[in-house]
């Protein structure tokens, strides 16, 4: 064969040895002057080898020079656009080759055409491809069928990824890597496991990539146990020197505390390179050891080694912010002055880091200064806004994000919660509309953000019929909805439901005893929440925190048992602090006790001087006792410190408009309609007998006063516009930013059954279902 100067196995040979665009110039510059410009092998790798530097608008120039180009050919230019982030070009391309030539699309073709169509914002393009490759009858190849699986992923569409696979009469490696990779990237990470397992199971060739897709999902969980047993098995197939999967463990044993055992890995690398230094810095500030993760960082810049953004990522002090603003201040300095800071995952990771940090100002800027935003930028600033009950701000972020990108997973559970904090149920039904229409509903997080998102919106009911349809359930599935029967009241469903999670074998955390303590409280189940609080500290092992101290004294205090209420708060283990000391000032006002009120509000005044919701609760107790000269006198220290009391207001959602009234409001444009109702429903409440409950009320005006203060309260207001703004019959739901005042709630029963109106009301602190003249939480609140 000839391969002497000037032959074309001589050109390709330089071609393939060619590794800078001023070498393939210089080739080309030869190529033309031997006459072989036009000769398709060694255009077709020129095409590929200028593509690999960068230079895909030379491959393209280079394309066009061809008269007759051959599959070959444009499949290499495909695959070019499409690694050049030129995804348009790719299909277009793409498009030419089947519309305007007599060439037909192969497998590698549609491989790296539908590689392309994963560079947009919505997954048109590849669902068409997709479509196009089932007329041509190359759906099921496994090239094809791979390629669609990553593409379905990249767009959060797990469902029809698994559909994909599933229908893949052949399956490979590669495929199976695919699935593990793409679930766990979807967290999914218990679905990741289980393919893992069906691989495994089925006795399929793994390689140590298929480890390296899985070890990121065990980490995620926290499995150990099963982090430790992939960990055997990379030994047994003597996997475990490979760089991915050693970087993979010490990422996983990291994650799950076990920090010596990840530098003991990090050890065994022989030549670490950027990538595992990266982990193990990522690895020391996941375990707060920010002292050792810079060491580390330093040493890397000591070897001359070039840092990269993941190598920054790793080091911003995400899982342990606390403590650490100069230190974030300090990187992002850095990064400014390095170039890092125009990269998404960094702005990202440093925005996530000040929103926790409640530096939102300081997040907000970086956001909005980063050149070239991802979802995970976007995602990072809705949480933020969400997580810093800003959440008017991210659902408007939200709505502007709709423009630029589709919702993934993470996205949705953020915008729910932001739902759930307000309780504004019609855009709640938005979102879970968007699900269905995205293909999310598989992913466990939206289910559970769902369950929790209608459960703090008021509808109990479809929060159960959703629990009860999912297939798969975590803690924190199990936990929303226990939550969600503590704040209707339903402390037996919620008992019921706890012990059906204890057999299933899901261990509670502590935010499950937190839950199901608070169900206790909210329903007088003294003795069940003594068991529960007794079972967590010796049969799980759990060591209480404040919060579960403060729920027994919730218990014990709504249950009128107050002398036993402050005696626990005296043997317990830790110093009792605001919480405690506050569930006990709470529960003085319901019993009306001025002596261990004092007791209880002293050591407020003195933990936390600033809150005036103690000095009101204080006040009214003495009130109620009549002691009128004592409740001025905490009246007067809150003027005498300008304290500032926090306003109550009351919202109420008809149709998509949300409409809030503060006490006395007359801003709302049915004033006349809303008092008129007032006044009529003041008559009728007469006339069945109500007395108007007062006490509580400023003791120096006039009783008729004193009664019209209150009969303007807010959430009678809301009320009252409920009633001429619904249906007859319809359900009315309001929404009170503080806990609702006896002389509501007593109205509000008596209301419902007048109007035969259901009327639901969520408080600071729970869901109250009112209806014939009777409320869900029996008077317990």
């Amino acid at each position: 064969m000839n391969a002497g100067p000037g032959s074309r196995n001589f050109f390709v040979g330089l071609l393939k040895s060619a590794t800078s665009l001023s070498q393939l110039s210089q080739t080309h510059a030869q190529v033309i002057v031997h006459g072989l410009q036009y000769d398709l092998a060694i255009v077709t790798k020129l095409t590929h080898k200028l593509s690999d530097v960068k230079a895909i608008h030379k491959a393209r120039h280079l394309f066009l020079t061809i008269p007759n180009p051959d599959l070959f050919l444009f499949n290499v230019l495909v695959k070019g656009f499409s690694k050049n982030e030129s995804p348009l070009a790719s299909i277009s391309l793409y498009a030419h080759l089947r519309n305007n030539t007599s060439l037909t699309p192969d497998e590698f073709t549609y491989a790296f055409a539908i590689s392309a169509a994963a560079g947009f914002k919505d997954d048109k393009y590849g669902i068409l491809l997709h479509s196009h490759s089932v007329v041509d009858g190359l759906a099921s190849n496994l090239f094809v069928g791979s390629a669609l699986v990553d593409l379905y992923f990249n767009f959060s569409q797990v469902e029809l990824a698994q559909k994909v696979f599933d229908g893949m009469s052949e399956r490979d490696t590669v495929l199976w890597n695919t699935m593990i990779s793409g679930l766990a990237r979807n967290c999914c990470f218990f679905g990741s496991i289980r393919a893992f397992s069906d691989m495994f199971a089925r006795g399929m060739p793994f390689d140590s990539r298929t480890l390296a897709a899985i070890i990121p999902a065990v980490a995620e969980l926290n499995e150990l146990q099963v982090g430790m047993g992939i960990h055997c098995l990379a030994m047994k197939e003597g996997m475990d020197y490979d760089v991915y999967v050693l970087t993979g463990l010490v990422s996983l044993y990291s994650k799950c505390g076990e920090i010596d055992t990840a530098r003991f890995l990090f050890g065994k690398i022989s030549h670490p390179d950027v990538v595992c230094y990266n982990a193990m810095i990522a690895g020391y500030a996941s375990h707060n050891d920010t002292e050792s993760s810079l060491r580390l960082f330093k040493e890397l810049l000591a070897f001359g080694e070039k840092v990269n953004s993941s190598t920054i990522v790793g080091l911003i002090p995400v899982s342990y912010p606390f403590g650490h603003l100069q230190l974030t201040s300090s990187i992002q300095s850095f990064c400014l002055k390095s170039g890092f800071l125009s990269d998404s995952s960094v702005s990202t990771a440093l925005t996530t880091v000040y929103c926790r940090l409640n530096e939102i100002e300081s997040a907000r800027q970086l956001f909005d200064e980063s050149p070239k935003k991802s979802l995970a930028s976007w995602n990072s600033m809705i949480s933020g806004y969400t997580q810093n009950g800003l959440t008017e701000m991210a659902i408007s972020l939200f709505r502007e994000m709709m423009s630029v990108f589709s919702p993934n997973p993470t996205t949705i559970t953020s915008i729910l919660s932001a739902c759930a904090q307000l309780g504004i149920l019609s855009l709640g039904k938005w979102v879970h509309n968007l699900i269905e229409s995205k293909n999310l509903e598989s992913n466990i997080f939206v289910k559970t953000a769902l369950v929790d998102m209608y459960a703090k919106c008021g509808s109990i009911v479809e929060a159960r019929e959703l629990f009860d349809l999912m297939t798969e359930k975590n803690v924190v599935t199990w936990n929303a909805m226990i939550s969600g029967y503590g704040l209707h009241g339903h402390g037996n469903e919620a008992l019921e439901l706890y012990n059906e999670m204890l057999h299933t074998g899901v261990a509670p955390n502590g935010v499950t005893f937190l839950s199901i303590l608070y169900a206790c409280s909210h329903t007088g189940l003294v003795r069940e929440g003594d068991n529960i609080f007794k079972s967590m500290v010796h049969d799980h092992g759990f060591e209480p925190l404040a919060e579960h101290y403060a729920c027994m004294v919730d218990i014990l205090g709504r249950a009128g048992q107050l002398v036993q209420a402050l005696e626990f708060i005296r043997k317990m283990p830790i110093e009792p602090g605001v919480v405690v000391w506050g569930s006990l000032l709470g529960a003085c006002m319901t019993h009306k006790d001025k002596s261990i009120a004092r007791v209880a509000s002293e050591k407020l005044f003195e933990l936390d001087p600033g809150n005036t919701g103690y000095y009101v609760l204080l006040s009214n107790i003495y009130s109620a006792d009549r002691n009128f000269p004592k409740a001025a006198l905490v009246r007067q220290v809150v003027k005498n410190r300008k304290l500032e009391k926090t306003p109550g207001c009351t919202l109420i959602e008809i149709g998509e408009t949300t409409h809030v009234f503060t006490a006395g409001d007359r801003s709302h444009p049915r004033t006349m309609e809303i008092y008129a109702m007032l006044d009529k429903l003041t008559g009728k409440l007469k006339e069945a007998g109500f007395q108007t409950e007062t006490i509580t009320a400023l003791h120096d005006i006039e009783e008729e006063e004193k009664e019209l203060m209150v009969k303007v309260h807010s959430e009678k207001l809301a009320i009252a516009f409920g009633l001429i703004a619904t249906e007859p019959g319809t359900e009315i739901r309001i929404i009170k930013n503080l806990r609702v005042c006896l002389d509501c709630h007593n109205a509000t029963k008596l209301i419902s059954k007048i109007t035969e109106r259901v009327i639901v009301v969520r408080d600071a602190n729970r869901f109250h279902h009112f209806k014939d003249g009777v409320c869900s939480c029996g008077d317990y609140w």
